[in-house]
């Protein structure tokens, strides 16, 4: 789900994340680069049963200008006070068809694998099932309740983040992004808090992260409503939803530095579908965990 915390940030968590790239001044002309390759476990849309397992290429990159890359996020920091991160935001939010959530063209972060980024050509591991058109008034028997649902590509969105360091260890996070669902005009407004666990050894750490998302009736409606004739195709009830808060999640991250170069990162997460888009008939089951796990050399 987006509320997995796109805020990227610093491409910080939900992921959260040790995953900003740092915001200490770089040398100039200097740049710092990760690239790998990590495995997803998730549901297949946000309020689905069936789960979705992918192999996804990852990427994260930070220059000494300010600008960065993280997974299907790109920005710049334009603060120069260590307890302050801010500066404008793109992203990419994937495609959703009648299969869950699909591919755009980019990658994965290292800290962002769980927050909504879509993955490169992933290896999909659900085996494809047919969709049949219902007729009037029954349920669709195809692979889940978005069979008969109208697509929603893949759109850019432009918008900013604000992190705050409450402690060398503690970050606010918030970010706003305008342009996703079938319009392009969903509003998406992330909030989260990051902690990251003393370091217990020379080469692991732990971060734990928590966050909710609120978004605007046109997000909604894009991603949990139900036309009149989408309920025609597909059996689902005609649903129209408001906007409001729209979900939490919760996530625990362990990095691994298994060299200079080599980096290993885990991360598990619970989500939870709330508000209006809990309401939706589209939502199978509003609980939802989200596990993947990445290996990445920096160079």
């Amino acid at each position: 789900m987006k509320i997995l915390l796109t805020f990227v940030l610093g491409a910080a968590c939900a992921s959260a994340t040790a995953r900003t790239p740092a915001v200490n001044p770089m040398p100039d002309g200097s740049r710092d680069m990760y690239v790998g390759l990590g495995f997803v476990a998730a549901p297949a849309y946000e309020g689905a049963r069936r789960p979705r397992r992918m192999a996804v290429p990852v990427l994260q990159g930070e220059w000494s200008n300010g600008v960065f890359i993280s997974g299907m996020n790109a920005g710049v920091h334009l603060s120069d006070q260590p307890s302050l991160e801010f500066g404008p935001l793109l992203s990419v939010q994937a495609r959703r068809s009648e299969s869950g959530n699909g591919t755009a063209l980019g990658g994965t972060s290292l800290t962002s694998m769980t927050d909504g980024g879509a993955p490169l050509a992933p290896i999909d591991s659900t085996p494809a099932e047919p969709t049949a058109t219902p007729g009037l008034g029954a349920r669709s028997s195809g692979p889940n309740r978005l069979s008969g649902m109208d697509v929603v590509g893949a759109r850019l969105q432009a918008g900013g983040f604000v992190n705050v360091y409450l402690s060398p260890s503690l970050r606010l996070t918030n970010s706003v992004l305008y342009g996703a669902g079938r319009d392009a005009n969903g509003l998406l407004w992330n909030l989260g808090i990051q902690h990251v666990v003393q370091q217990f050894s020379p080469h692991h750490s732990v971060s734990l992260s928590a966050g909710v998302s609120v978004v605007n009736r046109h997000y909604n409606t894009s991603f949990f409503g139900v036309s009149a004739a989408e309920s025609l195709r597909s059996g689902n009830p005609a649903y129209a939803p408001g906007g409001g808060l729209n979900g939490a999640s919760a996530g625990l991250r362990w990095h691994w530095a298994l060299s200079p170069s080599w980096l290993l990162i885990n991360n598990v997460q619970a989500t939870r579908v709330l508000g209006a888009a809990q309401k939706s008939p589209l939502v199978e089951r509003p609980n939802g965990f989200v596990l993947s796990t990445a290996l990445a050399y920096r160079f």
